[in-house]
């Protein structure tokens, strides 16, 4: 089974970056463990590294050494060359592949960037590499400066020197080319390329071809002065103040980098007002050239301005300083995530990923690892996207992580609250939130609030609740947010950074009510360890049920468990395992697992059964040997909530896994509870995840 795919460029600065990122963030959305190889990198400084295996590796978590990730610097090859040591260059290229190999699912292999000395034998050296591997080809040239002949015929050209070496290709991709030329290059490659290669062409992306301002400033060696927290910011522009303010703020465009003498104190203070005014677009940073500094009283200015974006001092003329930014070849690093996301987003847009990945996939890997879960969570939110109520709208979390939902674009937003807090609070922490996207309710202010404290009047007058209580109970965000997603306004809700478990969930048990069939209400957590996910329940919800309020919560743990693609398997956790122990607590776990064979018989469940047995196959061997849940279960169902509470918590510290939940499971629709400890990440989980539990309703 084919366990890797190579990617391949025909020349020096095609953007193969873009397409290792994109290929990298699908691979591990599809397979349960991807590793990352380079058989030759550039030379690098002593006690550097090089800068795509050290983005690769730490930003999407691949555990593997730096060392691991290469075979051979540049000039290693070249020397091997001259001394005619071809077979000892593969042999070492093999080894180190295999080794990786056998480590991992699916392996991501980057050829050389065609740059620097030696780059006239590096065709023929990956050409030899993907053969001997015995691996696909993704093949990528560059449009900029070439005609459309040019670039049709350069990737045919390298299709058929593959092809001819015996190298299977799977994909050609034309990359930087301008967007009015997309559709007429993708014509163009599909009539020249056989029926069964498949093509994606990628306009150039303005974005990603601007350096940083940390690029400038390693590559000018200079020294940051004020505004370091910013030092990603890109420099869309660069220009020289050396006119007088009035005149040079005219010249500012959108991400301008300004570039000064030191001693300019009228432009550098001009532009780090304008920085900050409504009426200029925003500046990247400052560049003081010459090495000249500016004088105490400016810098004491500057400290007090409320942003201040980075200033750099540099040795050197203006004019040699603007030249030299002017040749900077911007990369993508590790800390840029913008760039990275945004390398993603072009690479999903342009690139036919699905059927890439029914082409490179063709085995199934066991298991589900926390990057596959999340990553399929994301696209089964995208496939269908359902509206959000959160009703904490001014809390940080809150709007930091519907900034991350709405850039992503998976789900519709509800923010509860006033609308000039919520804006202030935005302003505040620097959120660059479009509102016209959200919608923001202020529960009192609402239209629908007549509407809806009647309908809680009538749903709740037997329990002696009264017009007037009912407008009372609706003011709270937590009420009106149930109420908007009985009354179908919203697809569910996600509360609880800001209020207890009880508080959120009381609506939903007031009105909302259970599905049919479902006796009682629980929770579960997605753990996601190393290298799979797994179902814990019940941790937040109900404290000391009974066997038959456990056998409910077990049944509707696998079907949460199956709606988010993980087999379950379930296991009735207690301090015995088997026929063993007696008691009263184990008594009671052993009677609600025979309740779930009664009541679902499909289900594999082994019961009583402790913690060990069910995750560790030498010892189910040896406690139940006949058990098709032992040893393999993914979902643990636990006595009471103080073990399950204090289990989960003991395995999210001790293993660093991210625990996503509680999920609450049994209602008629999805409202779910937050820990006031969250996080942003955790509120973007949760939503994503209950906008999924709506999608079956």
């Amino acid at each position: 089974m084919n366990k890797a795919v190579y990617i391949a460029t025909t020349e020096a600065k095609s953007g193969k970056s873009i397409i290792s990122i994109g290929l990298m963030q699908m691979l591990l959305g599809k397979t349960a463990k991807v590793g990352y190889f380079r058989p030759i990198i550039d030379d690098y400084k002593s006690g550097k590294k090089d800068n795509h295996i050290d983005t690769i590796l730490s930003y999407f978590d691949i555990q593997m050494n730096y060392e691991e990730a290469f075979a051979f610097t540049r000039s290693e090859i070249i020397h091997k060359n001259n001394q005619n040591k071809d077979d000892e260059i593969i042999t070492k290229i093999i080894e180190k592949y295999k080794a990786i190999e056998d480590r991992f699912d699916f392996i991501l292999v980057e050829g050389t960037d065609f740059s620097g000395e030696g780059a006239i034998i590096e065709w023929d050296i990956n050409v030899l590499v993907a053969k001997n591997l015995g691996i696909p080809t993704i093949l990528i040239s560059t449009g900029v400066g070439k005609s459309l002949d040019d670039l049709i015929g350069n990737l045919y050209m390298a299709y058929d020197s593959f092809k001819d070496k015996g190298v299977e290709v799977l994909m050609v991709i034309a990359n930087k080319v301008q967007p009015e030329n997309v559709q007429l290059i993708q014509n163009e490659l599909q009539k020249n390329l056989p029926e069964k290669i498949l093509s994606g062409v990628i306009p150039l992306n303005k974005s990603l071809a601007n350096p940083t301002v940390k690029e400038i400033v390693e590559e000018l060696n200079g020294k940051v002065l004020f505004g370091e927290a910013y030092i990603n910011n890109e420099a869309g522009a660069f220009s020289v103040g050396a006119m007088q303010l009035r005149n040079y703020l005219t010249h500012l465009k959108e991400n301008s980098l300004v570039i000064t003498p030191g001693d300019r104190a009228d432009i550098i203070l001009g532009a780090l007002q304008a920085n900050i005014s409504a009426n200029y677009p925003p500046i990247s940073g400052v560049i003081l050239t010459g090495g000249l500094l500016p004088e105490e009283p400016i810098n004491k200015l500057i400290e007090g301005l409320s942003e201040v974006i980075p200033v750099i001092s540099v040795q050197g003329g203006t004019y040699s300083i603007t030249n030299r930014i002017g040749a900077i070849q911007p990369k993508i690093y590790a800390e840029n995530v913008n760039k990275i996301t945004a390398s993603i987003q072009v690479f999903e847009k342009h690139i036919p990923v699905d059927a890439l990945a029914e082409r490179l996939i063709t085995f199934k890997a066991n298991g589900i690892t926390p990057r596959m879960f999340q990553y399929n969570m994301l696209k089964r939110a995208l496939s269908n996207k359902k509206h959000i109520v959160l009703p904490e709208g001014t809390d940080d979390r809150v709007l930091l992580a519907t900034k991350q939902l709405m850039d992503t674009d998976a789900v519709h937003i509800t923010l509860l609250g006033d609308k000039t807090e919520i804006e202030n609070k935005l302003t505040q922490l620097d959120i660059s939130l479009d509102l016209h996207k959200i919608n923001i309710i202020n529960p009192e202010e609402s239209e629908r609030f007549e509407d809806y404290s009647q309908t809680l009047y009538e749903l709740r007058k037997h329990k002696n609740v009264n017009l007037a209580m009912a407008k009372d109970l609706m003011a709270d965000v937590s009420y009106y947010g149930s109420m908007m997603v009985y009354k179908g306004d919203a697809d569910g809700m996600v509360s609880g950074a800001a209020h207890t478990t009880q508080h959120t969930i009381r609506p939903a048990l007031q009105f909302i009510k259970t599905k049919p069939g479902v006796s009682v209400v629980s929770s579960v957590f997605f753990m996601c360890l190393e290298d799979r996910v797994t179902v814990y329940g019940d941790c937040a919800i109900n404290p000391n049920p009974t066997a038959e309020q456990l056998a409910a919560i077990a049944i509707s743990s696998a079907e949460t468990s199956l709606a988010f693609g993980i087999e379950p398997k379930i296991a009735m956790l207690s301090y015995s395992s088997g026929s063993s122990g007696v008691g009263e607590d184990v008594d009671r776990v052993r009677k609600a697992t025979e309740l779930v064979k009664e009541m679902s018989p499909n289900l594999k469940i082994e019961g009583p059964i402790q913690y060990d047995a069910a995750v560790d196959m030498n010892v189910a061997k040896s406690k139940l040997p006949n058990s098709e849940v032992a040893g393999q279960a993914t979902v643990f169902i636990f006595p009471d909530l103080n073990t399950g509470n204090n289990t989960y918590k003991a395995v999210q510290r001790e293993t660093k896994a991210l625990a996503i939940g509680p999920v609450l499971q049994g209602l008629n629709k999805p409202v779910n509870d937050l820990s006031r400890g969250c996080t942003v990440d955790d509120i973007y989980n949760t939503v994503i995840i209950t906008a999924i539990q709506a999608q079956g309703f």
